[in-house]
């Protein structure tokens, strides 16, 4: 059967097409963005491989974007991905795979880089100024968890105004457009705002995890897929600056023009190591004080069942 993987707004699986990895592990693959909708099919050697294909999908209007969108990462798990593999924060992975949305992959997680930004001409210059100011997130999704994680830090969380926006583009358009006071982003995100001036006043790096998705879903080409990602992480490492081009294929169309993708930095890391079951009972605990989830959606299934080790 053909491996589907959903690409993360990250270089590696880009690394791995280009040099070949994925073919010598014998792995027959393709990139399947979307949640629940195939948008693009590319194996190594095809017309999707010249640096046409994108998986950056649209920018809501600013204008018309509703007031809260509660729908995010862990929706889309809980919904079913039509993926083998795919990726999210490790809170919305951890909280799938409890639930028996399928299973989280226990051999490695990656890191992202992340914050909250504000415009240049923000009054907002410590993170203790983020009490009461809107901050966009993601809802179940990493900007939201990490958010909370990183300002309950500074701030009683009480004073926390968490405001669900969408997709990662959507937030950085409205702060763009000046729309809301604060937002929290990753990755390729950092970079669109950073080129134009935004600051960063709280870091909220987070880890990300691993679903296997489908039940019939081969482990020997998961392996494959890793072993894969693993020499594409050395590359990246060695330097990234050959590989920020691929960033391209995931911004969205109305971010182009203002952006360098040349200057970007590497973005998020693979870390080869497991996730354990200390982390996995350590985050659902933390996630269960908060009530981020109700009684219908949190997952009591034990590590044992819900990750592969």
């Amino acid at each position: 059967m053909v491996f589907k993987i959903q690409p993360h707004n990250r270089l590696q699986e880009w690394v791995a097409e280009e040099k070949g990895y994925f073919e010598d592990e014998g792995l027959e693959y393709v990139f399947h963005t979307g949640d629940n909708v195939v948008r693009h099919y590319t194996y190594r050697g095809d017309a999707g491989s010249n640096g046409d294909a994108r998986n950056a999908g649209g920018v809501q209007s600013t204008e018309e974007a509703p007031a809260e969108v509660k729908q995010g990462a862990f929706e889309a798990m809980e919904a079913g991905r039509t993926c083998d593999i795919s990726a999210a924060c490790h809170w919305a992975v951890n909280m799938a795979a409890s639930g028996q949305h399928g299973k989280m992959w226990g051999h490695a997680y990656s890191v992202t880089p992340a914050g909250i930004y504000v415009a240049p001409e923000s009054t907002i210059r410590r993170p203790e100024d983020l009490a009461g100011a809107q901050v966009g997130v993601g809802y179940h999704s990493g900007s939201h968890f990490s958010a909370l994680q990183a300002l309950e830090a500074f701030v009683s969380l009480d004073q926390v105004n968490l405001m669900f926006i969408g997709r990662p583009n959507d937030r950085v358009a409205q702060l763009l457009d000046r729309k809301v006071d604060a937002a929290n982003v990753f990755g390729l995100q950092t970079y669109i705002l950073e080129q134009q001036g935004f600051r960063k006043v709280a870091d909220t790096s987070f880890m990300i995890g691993f679903l296997i998705s489908g039940q019939d879903t081969d482990l020997e080409d998961v392996e494959k897929y890793f072993r894969a990602l693993r020499r594409a992480q050395r590359d990246i490492d060695v330097e990234h600056q050959k590989y920020t081009h691929y960033y391209l294929r995931e911004i969205a169309d109305e971010f182009r023009s203002i952006v360098d993708v040349r200057a970007f930095g590497p973005g998020e890391r693979l870390v080869f190591e497991p996730y354990t079951q200390d982390i996995y009972e350590q985050t659902h605990r933390w996630m269960a004080k908060h009530r981020l989830f109700g009684a219908d959606q949190a997952g009591q299934v034990r590590f044992e069942s819900a990750v592969v080790v």
